[in-house]
């Protein structure tokens, strides 16, 4: 069932998706760019081979945004590696695939 929106709900639809596009271009540009292209690069092979359920999927989908915004706030590789350990195991070993991100559990 479509949502009739009016003008206002549009505008604030338009300001948030600007806002979200604006810091994803900021991660691009920033310390973990590398590990962002990696993470966006691997397969869904690679991804399911950790577990046949969508629990990867959807800490793979987190794991993306926690390296994004960790590398649009420069954070420190030792605070990226904690945040990616407090998602579980499962997204440590979604990272190891990536090397950039490996590097952090070595």
């Amino acid at each position: 069932m479509a949502i009739d929106w009016d003008a206002k709900d549009w505008e604030a639809f338009d300001l948030t998706l600007n806002e979200s596009l604006a810091s994803s271009r900021a991660s691009f540009k920033g310390k973990y760019e590398a590990a962002i292209k990696g993470l966006l690069g691997l397969s869904r092979t690679e991804i399911d081979q950790i577990t046949p359920d969508s629990t990867d999927l959807e800490l793979y989908d987190q794991l993306i945004t926690v390296v994004k915004r960790a590398s649009s706030a420069n954070l420190s590789p030792a605070d990226l590696k904690l945040r990616i350990e407090k998602l579980g195991d499962v997204a440590v070993q979604i990272a190891k695939r990536v090397p950039e991100l490996a590097e952090l559990f070595k």
